[in-house]
C-alpha cells in the first residue's frame, strides 16, 4: 500500500517521454499527495503546479515555467527557475514573473514556441487553468486561433535534449478543467496529444493518506497519545476504524479529506469516533438520528404498521427488512460504496391500498414525525426541464438562487423518508439523476453544492403493472381483486420489468432498485370492513372529544356504508374514504347544523339513504 502510485501519475511517467504536449483535465483544483521520494519527502501534500514541479525537477529537468492569463510566466515553488526560463526566452523577470498575454503580439504562445524548440537546456511549460485563457472555445478571434496554432507548432517542432539524466523531451502540459474548454481542433486526431484524465482519490490514496504517517494528524496531540496506547494494543479494531473512514469518503477530494483532519482534531474527536466527523462536514450535526435510533421501537413495527395500513402484511414485513437491515448498518454490504442511501423501496399496487399511509407511518416510526416524509409528486416533473426544478438550475438561469426542490429538501432534513409518487410520470432525464443518487448517494446541485442522500430512505411509487397495453395500443387490465395475491405479485413485476427494460429502456434503474420491489395487495372485503370501522370510529371520537357530540351508527346504517364500499374498491381505501365522506360526513353535518344540534347531546343514525339525491340520514336523539 505505502507503494501506490496514483493511475495519472503513471500516465504521466509513460507518456512525458514520448509525448510532447500532454493535457491533464478534470480534478485540477486539489491537492495531490506526492507519491515518491525524491526532490520532496514522499507523502507531502502538494497543489498541481508544485506537484508537477517536483515530478520534472526529479525526472532532471533544467528549466520549469508555469503560465497563466493572470501572472504571465512564473515558477513560485522554488528560487531561479523563472530567470533561467528568462534567459532562455530572452524576457525580464519583475516581481518574480514575466508579463505575457495568451494572444496578440509576443504572447505567451510565442515564448513557449521559443522555449521547445530550442535544444540546449530541458524544458517543462505548464500552462495552468488554461480553460480561462479564452471566452468559448467555440467562437475563436483570429488572434486566439493563432495563438493556439504557434502552441501546436511548438509541440509539433520541439526538440529532445541531451542532459546528465539522459535524453529529456521539451513538453508543454495544458491544465484545463474539462478538455472541451480548448478548442476540438487543437487536440482531435493529434497523434502528439495525450490527454490525462485527474479524479478524485481512489481507494488507495486514501488508504495510504488515512493509514499512512498522516493519521495522527488527524488527532489533538493528548487524544491521540490517549487513544493510541490501547490501539497498539488492539490493532484490529483501529483497521476497521479506519477501513470505514475510508470507504464513507468515497469521492471526496484530498482537498474535502484534509478539511475532516482539521475537523476532527478542532473538534477533539477520538480515535474511536473518527467516522462522526463525517456527518459533521456533511450534515453539521454531531448526531446521527440512525445511531440514535432505539432498537426496541422496532420490535413493535411491525403491530404499529398493522393499525394503520390494513390488509398489507406482506409489504409491512418486505419494508420492515429493509429499515431493520439499514438500521443495522447492513445496507450495501454487498457494495463497494458506503453512501449509498440508506434504503431503497419501490411500492407499486393498486391505488389507495395504502403505499402512501405506509412511507408516512415510516417516517413517523423512525423520525418521530410524518413530516419527515418529503413527498414529491412525480407528475409535475414530465418537462425535460423538470430536472432543473428538481436539483437547481444551472447559473445563469432564471431559479438559480432558488436551489432545487428536492436538493433543498435533502439539505434540510438529510434524515427523511424521500417519497417519489408515480415515478412513472417522471421525465426521462429525471430519472438519469436518480441513477446517480441510488449509486452514489450524492447529487450536485445547480450552485455546485453537493448534497448526500447517504442517510435517506428513498420510496418509489407506483401504479405500474396494474393496467397494460394490448398489441392495438389499448389499455387493458393486467390484475383485479379476484386473483389471488401471488399471482397479482407475479404479474406487476413482470409488468414492471417489462416497463424499464422494454419500453423506457433504462433496466439499469431496475437493477439499482433491486428486490426491494413491493406489490400491494388490493383491498379485500374483510379488510374493507376493517377500514371503514376504523374510519367511522375516528368520526365518533373526534365528535365526541371535540364537540361532546355522542354519535352512534346502527347495523343497517353501518350495512349500508360497507355494501356502498364493496362496490367502490377499485379505488381502495381511498374509495371507503369518499364512500365515508359522501354518504356519513356531509349528511350528518347537514343534519347537525340544520336540527341546532349542540355540545352533550347524543344521537343515533338509524338509516343512511343512499338512493336520495342528496343523501340524507334518518336519526333520533
Amino acid at each position: 500500500m505505502s507503494d501506490y502510485i496514483p493511475k495519472w501519475h503513471r500516465e504521466l511517467e509513460i507518456f512525458s517521454k514520448i509525448k510532447p504536449l500532454i493535457i491533464i483535465e478534470g480534478n485540477v483544483l486539489d491537492v495531490y499527495s506526492y507519491p515518491i521520494d525524491g526532490s520532496i519527502t514522499k507523502g507531502a501534500i502538494l497543489r498541481l503546479p508544485e506537484y508537477l514541479h517536483y515530478y520534472f525537477k526529479d525526472l532532471g529537468y533544467q528549466n520549469i515555467a508555469f503560465f497563466d492569463s493572470m501572472r504571465g510566466f512564473y515558477n513560485n515553488t522554488e528560487e531561479g527557475y523563472i530567470d533561467n526560463f528568462a534567459s532562455v526566452v530572452k524576457s525580464n523577470v519583475a516581481n518574480g514573473a514575466i508579463k505575457a498575454e495568451f494572444k496578440g503580439k509576443n504572447s505567451a504562445a510565442d515564448m513557449v514556441k521559443v522555449a521547445l524548440i530550442q535544444n540546449e537546456q530541458s524544458t517543462a511549460i505548464v500552462m495552468n487553468l488554461a480553460s480561462r485563457y479564452i471566452p468559448s472555445p467555440d467562437n475563436l478571434e483570429q488572434c486566439e486561433v493563432d495563438s493556439f496554432t504557434a502552441l501546436l507548432l511548438a509541440t509539433m517542432d520541439g526538440k529532445d535534449v541531451k542532459t546528465e539524466q539522459g535524453m529529456l523531451k521539451n513538453i508543454l502540459i495544458m491544465v484545463v478543467n474539462k478538455i472541451n474548454d480548448i478548442p476540438v481542433w487543437f487536440y482531435h486526431d493529434n497523434p502528439n496529444v495525450k490527454a490525462i484524465s485527474l479524479s478524485t482519490p481512489s481507494k488507495e490514496e486514501r488508504e495510504q493518506l488515512v493509514k499512512g504517517p498522516n493519521f495522527a494528524t488527524f488527532f489533538a496531540g493528548d487524544i491521540y497519545v490517549e487513544d493510541n496506547s490501547y490501539f497498539i494494543d488492539n490493532p484490529d479494531e483501529l483497521d476497521k476504524i479506519q477501513d470505514k473512514f475510508v470507504a464513507l469518503t468515497e469521492g471526496f477530494s484530498f482537498t474535502e479529506i484534509n478539511g475532516l483532519r482539521r475537523l476532527c482534531k478542532n473538534e477533539g474527536i477520538h480515535m474511536g469516533k473518527m467516522c462522526d466527523v463525517i456527518d459533521i462536514y456533511k450534515y453539521g450535526i454531531k448526531e446521527n438520528k440512525w445511531n440514535k435510533l432505539d432498537p426496541n421501537e422496532l420490535r413493535t413495527a411491525d403491530e404499529d404498521f398493522r393499525k394503520r395500513v390494513k390488509g398489507q402484511d406482506n409489504a409491512i414485513t418486505k419494508t420492515l427488512d429493509v429499515i431493520k437491515r439499514a438500521v443495522m448498518g447492513m445496507s450495501g454490504l454487498q457494495h463497494s460504496s458506503h453512501s449509498k442511501p440508506k434504503g431503497v423501496l419501490f411500492f407499486a399496487g393498486p391505488t389507495g391500498t395504502g403505499k402512501t399511509e405506509m412511507a408516512k407511518t415510516l417516517a413517523e416510526k423512525l423520525f418521530g414525525d410524518e413530516s419527515c416524509c418529503i413527498r414529491f409528486d412525480m407528475s409535475e416533473y414530465g418537462q425535460s426541464h423538470s430536472d432543473q426544478k428538481l436539483l437547481g438550475a444551472p447559473p445563469g438561469y432564471v431559479g438559480y438562487e432558488a436551489g432545487g426542490q428536492l436538493t433543498n429538501a435533502v439539505k434540510n432534513n438529510p434524515f427523511s423518508i424521500l417519497l417519489f409518487d408515480e415515478i412513472e410520470k417522471a421525465h426521462p432525464s429525471i430519472l438519469d439523476k436518480f441513477l446517480q443518487i441510488l449509486e452514489d448517494g450524492r447529487m450536485t446541485d445547480g450552485q455546485g453544492n453537493t448534497v448526500y442522500f447517504s442517510e435517506s430512505i428513498i420510496i418509489f411509487t407506483s401504479n405500474l403493472g396494474i393496467y397494460t397495453r394490448n398489441a392495438l395500443g389499448e389499455r387493458e387490465e393486467n390484475v383485479n381483486s379476484n386473483m389471488e395475491y401471488g399471482v397479482i405479485q407475479k404479474k406487476v413485476r413482470e409488468a414492471i420489468e417489462n416497463y424499464f427494460k422494454l419500453e423506457l429502456g433504462r433496466p439499469e434503474i431496475l437493477n439499482r432498485i433491486g428486490e426491494n420491489i413491493v406489490v400491494f395487495d388490493y383491498i379485500r372485503p374483510d379488510i374493507a370492513k376493517l377500514i371503514l370501522d376504523a374510519q367511522i370510529n375516528k368520526i365518533i371520537m373526534n365528535l365526541l372529544s371535540e364537540k361532546r357530540i355522542d354519535v352512534k351508527l346502527s347495523n343497517e346504517a353501518n350495512q349500508t356504508l360497507f355494501k356502498v364500499s364493496l362496490d367502490n374498491l377499485s379505488y381502495g381505501a381511498r374509495g371507503i374514504g369518499n364512500i365515508v365522506e359522501s354518504m356519513l360526513i356531509n349528511p350528518l353535518s347537514r343534519y347537525l347544523f340544520d336540527n341546532d344540534v349542540q355540545e352533550n347531546s347524543s344521537i343515533t343514525i338509524n338509516k343512511i339513504n343512499a338512493q336520495n339525491i342528496p343523501i340524507t340520514i334518518e336519526c333520533e336523539d
